[in-house]
């Protein structure tokens, strides 16, 4: 574009530029002139009508175009900027660690969160993964290897011999623990960190690097899938790190990275059985927080219940969870499912008079969107990223509608297209009907009205902070925010037809065939100590595998899923471990026991469980640990439990047995 000065590096994604950016004042202003003047109108079912939005739905599109066009290269230039240790603005951290944001003050941002970093890095390598770059790819490796470091840091959550220290939220820049008050545990961290990580392993094993994803890559992996399978039922705090509970988010997450991990332990000649097993049952309960008799998602429930739960923590897992081969499959909440549709609607309606700025914009049009209504960080604001995740949702719709030539609107998702298209009915629309096309441009000019908005209120030069004023659109709190970027580029992808790989959604999405179950299942966790890439691993798509299906059934024979049901009252502040005389159990060693669940504690039911991989036909003594909160331990009097772990299964089942007993 005219007066924007671009030093293209090495083979970077189209438009980046590390090195310099000019923006001259006065094109920023006259393209976001353009946008704030952009105005698509209701379709109201007459033809002259529908031809009038599709000439404004161009000239919002060629603005919309023009500001992506201008954002791109900067996008990429200041995320990139956030990484250390070679980023602009991230001197002093070390390689490889994602900074949320430059800011030191009102707010401290200078940290390092599992979350953000996760998701940005989600980013870098679904980009990646299209379009080769040796920087890029050097950026992902030093990740890596700072997130292995990160794993063994003990912190106040616990450390890494039991896993506990994996729900650690943040870290300072030079990977040492935080150990000021925060909202601890957050278990959304893991699961998106296996997520971003798996993206990095499948373009290595599709280019014949396998060895490389298998011994590099897979250990920290691994960490993070043992990790989510046996704390995915335990509470923790939202995505917001505000409200303790269960977060939609979180399951979400959670859910996907373990089907993908079990899809990519077979790729790598390996298996992730605990994925297998424990995903139906997370997804299962990832249902529980649909509201039917609202149309919305409820993102926090066990906690949180002051708010009403229309959140953008349910528009975000739609995106992040979005897999194209997976259609508009609702169970996994993909973005043009009817319930994600919904949710979309009554999301975005609960902000359209919570901020002056979207004062005299009517129905059907986008508007200025943030975390919740009810939100009092900095005053509740909007936020870029929110905007970002709204019109991704709705351009990942698009995509899948275009992909399968038809668009189905049911009597759930009918409300969220009469505010595009009043006369539209319930029914299935294919490819070459007016109706089908009408659609289309009406959620595609949507989706670029969310846009226009962030565009609209965006910094001086392309800046985007993390919120911008309910009132004035002026950019607030931590400036250069990461995500923020990072959320910006995912979508200008989603909207130009670029969408991630998939994560095996297809295979994942069936519920269990009775009902959900609260099964954790603990696992050995090892410290990631081969941390060294091997040079020159350049695209080589001839050497691909073979694909290989997805993983059913057991294949380690002879292991049986032996789940311990403990009886134990406790006093508050106290947790419930099982030693014994197994490996599994630590063999008496204390320190080495596992710690049990207490999602099913009930009063007059004290139930604390915790599901184990044993080998078939040993021999186990056992006893039960009351651990006090400054780690006293009380055991359980003689003698000790005792059992025999039954023989495996063949043919493929999976063998398992239950034993329990009352604290004595």
């Amino acid at each position: 574009m005219a007066g924007l000065v671009l030093h293209v590096q090495d083979h970077l994604p189209a438009s980046l530029n590390t090195s310099g950016l000019l923006l001259p004042a006065m094109h920023a202003l006259s393209t976001l002139f353009v946008l704030g003047s952009c105005a698509v109108q209701t379709v109201l079912g007459r033809p002259e009508d529908a031809a009038r939005v599709k000439r404004e739905g161009a000239i919002c599109k060629r603005a919309v175009d023009s500001f992506i066009e201008t954002q791109k290269p900067i996008a990429w230039s200041k995320l990139l900027c956030n990484i250390g240790s070679g980023g602009c603005s991230a001197s002093g951290a070390a390689a490889g660690t994602v900074i949320a944001s430059p800011s030191k003050s009102e707010p401290d941002y200078w940290y390092t969160w599992s979350r953000d970093a996760a998701l940005v890095l989600t980013g870098i390598a679904d980009s990646f993964y299209h379009n080769y770059s040796s920087t890029l790819q050097g950026t992902i490796q030093d990740f890596v290897v700072s997130q292995a470091k990160l794993q063994g840091v003990s912190n106040p959550s616990g450390g890494l011999s039991d896993g506990a220290g994996l729900g650690e939220p943040k870290f300072k820049v030079d990977l040492s623990q935080f150990t000021g008050e925060w909202g601890r545990p957050q278990r959304d961290g893991p699961p998106l960190r296996a997520i971003a990580l798996t993206q990095y392993a499948k373009w290595l094993i599709n280019n014949g690097y396998k060895t490389t994803a298998k011994d590099v890559v897979w250990p920290v992996i691994k960490n993070d899938l043992t990790y989510t399978a046996q704390y995915w039922n335990e509470t923790g705090f939202d995505l917001w790190e505000e409200v303790p509970g269960s977060s939609f988010f979180t399951i979400g997450a959670s859910h996907r990275a373990l089907v993908e991990g079990a899809s990519l332990a077979a790729q790598l000649d390996t298996e992730c059985r605990a994925c297998i097993t424990v995903a139906p049952h997370v997804l299962c309960f990832q249902q529980s927080f649909w509201k039917a008799n609202g149309g919305y998602i409820v993102s926090n429930i066990n906690g949180g219940e002051y708010r009403t739960g229309k959140d953008a923590n349910s528009i975000l897992t739609s995106t992040h969870n979005f897999d194209p081969a997976a259609g508009c499959d609702a169970n996994t909440f993909q973005p043009c499912s009817d319930k994600a549709l919904s949710n979309h609607k009554v999301y975005v309606d609960s902000f359209r008079s919570e901020y002056a700025i979207n004062s005299g914009i009517p129905q059907g049009k986008a508007v200025a969107v943030g975390r919740y209504s009810e939100d009092v960080y900095y005053k509740g604001n909007p936020w870029y990223l929110a905007n970002f995740a709204a019109a991704e949702q709705l351009y990942d719709a698009v995509y899948v509608w275009k992909k399968d030539g038809s668009i189905t609107v049911t009597q759930l998702s009918l409300p969220f297209f009469k505010d595009l298209l009043p006369s539209i009915a319930a029914g299935t629309y294919a490819s070459g009907s007016s109706t089908y096309q009408s659609i289309l441009d009406a959620v595609f000019a949507y989706a670029d009205g969310f846009i226009e908005v962030a565009a609209k209120y965006a910094g001086s030069g392309g800046s985007l902070a993390e919120q911008f004023d309910r009132n004035t659109g002026a950019p607030l709190s931590a400036a250069d925010l990461t995500w923020s970027y990072a959320a910006f580029l995912s979508a200008a992808d989603r909207r130009a037809g670029i969408v991630p790989a998939g994560w095996s959604a297809e295979h994942g999405k069936t519920l269990p065939s009775s009902t959900c179950s609260r099964i954790q299942v603990a696992g050995a966790y090892a410290r990631a100590t081969a941390t060294a890439f091997p040079p020159n691993q350049t695209p080589n798509a001839a050497a691909a595998p073979a694909p290989k299906p997805f993983p059913s059934g057991c294949a380690t024979a002879s292991e049986v899923y032996v789940t311990f049901n403990g009886k134990v009252s406790t006093a508050w502040g106290q947790s419930v471990k099982v030693v014994g005389s197994t490996a599994e159990l630590g063999n008496w060693d204390a320190a080495k026991a596992l710690p049990l669940s207490a999602s099913a504690y009930a009063e007059g039911n004290p139930l604390w469980s915790i599901t184990v991989p044993m080998r078939a036909g040993t021999a186990v003594q056992y006893k039960y640990i009351k651990v006090g909160g400054d780690g006293s331990v009380q055991w359980e009097s003689d003698p000790n439990h005792g059992f025999t772990v039954v023989a495996a299964a063949t043919g493929g089942a999976c063998a398992a047995q239950t034993v329990g007993e009352t604290w004595r």
